[in-house]
């Protein structure tokens, strides 16, 4: 029929049936143009070891169903194929994904150029590519991509200078460029434009020039703001004070000059963000500033000069000279004053040893005096003993016998607050050797309670797991407490998921972090309730308790810190709690219990509010509410429509209602497909972990085995 139909047609009509019922053929069976571009992204890899992209055929309709791809409305919105060992370049052809809003290849193995044609997909958000082999330029035109918000290109071999279109890019959240090869200076406006930087690390890189004053603008920015291992030249900008205080500047490795600016945010820091730089002088660092630098000291007039270097006029000099005699009257005075008072004391107990020596002693001849002044003068041991709670204790106790410090050095430390409680107040101190410590204030009073504060401490001080923060040392005296810890660097767990009060959330996670954080809370959990000296109860676990370290690894903190604040006397509890918590400690001396947590936190247990006996069910809860929030990145307490509601019961809701996966999960996660059987797993874990019955919750032991075989079977 074919044949007759076109012996029936002309030449020309033939061909155009025939051009058309082909197209027609192509539109119904072919791969639209966003899989087309993908299948030359797969043309351009050479080794897929992993087999991730096997699935990627041209036969299929559309690329929504392949691996690591996310659709939105029908459109590519999401490229998500991390740690694939995937082996090629980057085809440009992913410019053309015009909704693609997220590409995340980081630790691969792909090589060559970042090609100037891929940011022709605008919409973009996040263009994490760590960990790779990249090299050549940042091409200008990233300065077209208004919408980016994450920009991680650390770990390559990118070099050159940063386009000065970058500065374009004003939604930036977090900027990573650290270990690569850039130079030259940060574009003109750097801080300025990108007031919205939460995160900024260019680190180990060729940067030089001034760091910029603007920088100081950037009042976002959380954790450390890595300038480290550069060729940064000139001052150090005193706006760096306008920094939040709780951001650590790593100034380390330049070529930085000139007196270390001492406002704000660089007043009191250690020596150790500045090292490296040979240059740089006054404090916090040994070397002294020579007389022509003049002092970096916001609060002292340009035009002052010390005495000293005053002129040689004969009023200078006589001046000077009858200030150094007034001194020295002044100095003798105060000796003989002193000596004074010494005497006195002296005499004082010289008085009390006659007196209570008797009348006996009063007849005894003079060379049997000094024997009895040297007993009353020298406490021995049992004496001692007799009332060990009625002695003022002013020495720093080791817990460890590596603390390197004593107490003279740590009160000379430079220090800054990181956070105040109902508790007490949290310092920063960085000693004079680079030593990092967190310490933490107890209050006032309890004069009469230091033997019971020693046992717990002391206690709480043999806990050695590593996610656990460790008690390096404590200090008691009637008028003040101090707890003495290691020091982690990267804030708590509440600011890494939702970031600071008053800001925009932090840096989305990552599944795989994510599942670490988790699995080391687990650990250190099921450590407390199990192994350590105690079966301890934590009774507060939340993510403002929970530390991370340099490299997102938790750590639990503030166990026993209520119990050591009540004994201590600065205890946050009204007097009726502090009555029932010590009436149950009494009872049941063989568990160690945290602070009862306040009514409606959100991680509280359903039975905490009927009982006084803590449970480590009750930890159980809190750590599967802990699960709940890492997973959807939610506060504990649920807003929905007028109503609050905490989060496990919002979970139960959506659960009833049958939504979507999707409308439960942070919607970063929703990028990473292939991790979506682990999360359903950790979601049946958590959803066990908060169940209302609490002989229903699993133990922490079962909890942390259930979460390594989850982990070990990827």
């Amino acid at each position: 029929m074919a044949s007759s139909l076109s012996s029936s047609l002309p030449c020309p009509l033939f061909f155009l049936f025939l051009l058309c019922n082909t197209s027609l053929l192509l539109v119904v069976g072919g791969l639209n143009s966003e899989g087309t571009a993908l299948i030359s992204f797969k043309a351009g890899i050479r080794d897929d070891p992993a087999g991730s992209l096997r699935n990627w055929n041209s036969s299929d309709q559309d690329p929504c169903s392949w691996n690591g791809i996310t659709c939105r409305g029908g459109s590519v919105a999401a490229l998500s194929l991390p740690k694939k060992k995937l082996v090629g370049y980057l085809s440009s052809a992913l410019g053309s994904l015009r909704s693609l809003r997220h590409v995340n290849l980081r630790n691969n193995r792909l090589f060559g150029s970042l090609p100037a044609s891929l940011f022709a997909a605008r919409q973009l958000q996040s263009l994490v590519l760590y960990g790779n082999f990249l090299s050549g330029s940042l091409p200008p035109e990233i300065g077209e991509l208004l919408y980016l918000q994450s920009l991680d290109l650390s770990g390559n071999l990118f070099a050159g200078p940063i386009p000065s279109s970058l500065i374009h890019c004003k939604r930036l959240k977090a900027l990573v460029l650290s270990h690569n090869n850039f130079t030259g200076s940060l574009p003109l406006g750097f801080g300025g434009s990108l007031a919205e930087l939460e995160k900024l690390d260019l680190s180990y890189n060729g940067f030089s020039g001034p760091i910029p004053t603007d920088v100081g603008n950037l009042t976002n920015l959380q954790g450390t703001l890595g300038l480290s291992h550069n060729r940064f030249s000139g001052s150090i900008p005193p706006s760096l004070g306008n920094l939040p205080e709780t951001v650590y500047i790593d100034l380390t490795y330049n070529n930085l000059s000139g007196p270390v600016p001492q406002n704000g945010a660089l007043e009191n820091r250690g020596p150790t963000a500045f090292i490296g730089n040979p240059g740089l002088c006054g404090p916090p660092l040994k070397n002294s500033c020579p007389p022509e630098v003049p002092s970096s000291n916001p609060f002292r007039p340009i035009n002052y000069s010390p005495p000293a270097l005053e002129g040689n006029s004969t009023h200078s000099g006589s001046s000077s000279s009858r200030l150094s005699n007034a001194a020295v009257i002044a100095f003798v005075a105060s000796d003989v004053v002193g000596i004074g008072l010494i005497a006195l004391v002296f005499f004082y107990f010289y008085c009390k040893a006659i007196a209570s020596v008797g009348a006996k002693e009063d007849g005894e001849t003079s060379e049997k005096r000094p024997k009895g002044r040297k007993e009353c003068m020298c406490f021995r041991k049992e004496d001692s003993e007799t009332s060990p709670d009625s002695i003022e204790h002013h020495e720093l106790v080791s817990l460890d016998r590596n603390v390197p410090f004593d107490l003279d050095e740590l009160l000379k430390a430079s220090a800054f607050v990181l956070g105040k409680s109902g508790i007490g107040i949290v310092y920063k101190v960085v000693l004079d050797d680079g030593l990092t410590l967190a310490v933490r204030t107890l209050g006032e009073g309890g004069s009469q309670r230091f033997k019971e504060f020693q046992t717990e401490v002391e206690a709480i001080g043999k806990v050695r797991h590593p996610n656990i923060v460790t008690l390096r040392a404590y200090y008691w005296s009637i008028n003040e407490k101090l707890l003495i810890y290691d020091y982690i660097p990267n804030g708590n767990l509440s600011a890494m998921i939702h970031g600071k009060t008053g800001t925009r959330n932090s840096t989305p996670l990552s599944w795989e972090v994510r599942l670490k954080i988790m699995k080391g809370i687990a650990k250190g959990l099921a450590f407390l309730h199990e192994i350590s000296p105690k079966k301890y109860v934590h009774g507060d676990l939340k993510p403002n308790n929970v530390l991370l370290g340099p490299d997102v690894e938790p750590y639990i903190s503030d166990f026993g810190v209520g119990h050591l604040a009540n004994i201590a006397g600065g205890s946050p509890f009204l007097q009726s709690d502090r009555i029932a918590v010590e009436k149950i400690q009494g009872q049941h001396s063989d568990v160690a219990f945290g602070p009862i947590m306040s009514k409606g936190s959100g991680y509280q247990a359903p039975e905490a509010s009927m009982m006084l006996k803590p449970s480590q069910k009750w930890d159980v809860y809190s750590f599967g509410v802990i699960l709940l929030e890492l997973i959807s990145s939610r506060s504990p307490l649920v807003l929905l429509d007028t109503v609050e509601m905490d989060l496990v019961s919002w979970f139960h809701l959506c659960i009833e209602e049958k939504k979507p996966l999707s409308d439960v999960l942070d919607p970063f996660l929703a990028q990473e497909l292939d991790t979506e059987d682990e999360i359903i797993a950790v979601l049946k874990i958590a959803l066990v972990c908060v169940q209302a019955n609490p002989e229903k919750r699993p133990s922490m032991r079962h909890v942390t085995d259930t979460l390594e075989r989850l982990i070990n079977r990827n």
